[in-house]
């Protein structure tokens, strides 16, 4: 019989699922501005290393972050009501999706510069080691992201200083609509991340019990040591870079047989041999189908925020003569 936290698992999974389904439906009915960039495909990892972790322990996301702040324990109602710009989202309408935060799970926030999420989970680690605080920080960023200088210069600075970081790189192959392969150098990323000095392991990023076990032994070896590591997680994502992205640059035939390892039909299978019911199993996937529709038809009926909240949470040198002008 499956652990609790097993199942749990399996129930997270099929609500970033759900959540990168109804997100992309609003963006092409017109009700989501900006743009939404799915993880469907690779919700194993999200679930996986954030099971590893702490509530006060750092999450810094990038682009393609729904995945991790629902892993990490961000409130699916409130980041659909971000995504629609209402009342009451995660950042009070004002971010939308790819700026996704919530500092009370440890959620710094999704971001849409390549690679830049990593620096700010690196400050918050050096933040822990002045600090003398046994909190480690976590960066997911994907694989197009080891080719861009700020991330390299985090490499650098993590292993010179010793901060206890966490680097999680999601390699699915794309880098937006560019094999990553074809524009980079060298013998790959796991090599480059181990020319730094950086402890390394790769795991399948479509096995979220693997990712678990490996981020598991990562997070206890940066805590106690207070010294980085990196792990690298093997995945493939579904969808194009983003929701309008056809994907018509992708093998067809190869894309077809990536999907197949489908990470969540994956771990069902293991759970259903595992003496789960098949019917409870498919109880989780309509569960979350039918929590997401309430949490769309909650966003659409939610107000706008006052117009005042768009001087909120901001440099507020000369906010009061801006927001009389405005006002």
């Amino acid at each position: 019989m499956a652990s609790d936290s097993g199942l749990s698992w399996l129930r997270t999974m099929h609500v970033i699922r759900a959540f990168e389904e109804a997100a992309a439906a609003a963006w092409f009915s017109g009700k989501v501005r900006g743009s939404v960039h799915e993880s469907t495909g690779q919700e194993a990892v999200a679930v996986g290393v954030c099971a590893a972790l702490r509530r006060d322990d750092w999450l810094a996301s990038n682009h393609r972050g729904h995945g991790h702040a629902i892993a990490k324990g961000a409130d699916p109602r409130a980041m659909m009501l971000e995504l629609f710009g209402r009342k009451g989202g995660t950042c009070g309408g004002k971010g939308g999706s790819m700026h996704i935060a919530d500092f009370s799970i440890g959620m710094l926030g999704a971001n849409g510069v390549v690679g830049d999420g990593v620096t700010l989970a690196l400050g918050a680690a050096h933040a822990a080691l002045l600090r003398g605080e046994d909190r480690i920080a976590v960066a997911m960023f994907g694989d197009g992201a080891m080719n861009r200088g700020p991330l390299l210069e985090a490499l650098n600075w993590s292993v010179a200083i010793g901060v206890p970081l966490l680097l999680v790189c999601e390699d699915n192959r794309y880098s937006a609509t560019t094999l990553t392969a074809d524009v980079t150098g060298g013998p790959g990323i796991v090599a480059r991340a181990e020319a730094f000095g950086l402890h390394v392991e790769s795991v399948d990023g479509n096995d979220v019990g693997a990712v678990h076990a490996a981020a598991t032994r990562q997070v206890a070896r940066v805590r106690s040591g207070g010294t980085p590591a990196f792990l690298h997680c093997r995945t493939y994502r579904w969808r194009g870079h983003y929701a309008p992205d056809k994907g018509v640059y992708r093998d067809a035939a190869l894309h077809a047989r990536l999907i197949e390892d489908d990470p969540i039909a994956r771990y069902a299978a293991k759970l259903i041999a595992g003496g789960v019911s098949a019917e409870s199993i498919a109880r989780f996937a309509a569960q979350a189908a039918e929590d997401m529709a309430a949490h769309v038809a909650a966003a659409e009926a939610a107000p706008w925020p006052d117009l005042r909240e768009a001087f909120t949470d901001v440099q507020d040198i000369g906010a009061p003569h801006q927001l009389e002008a405005v006002l």
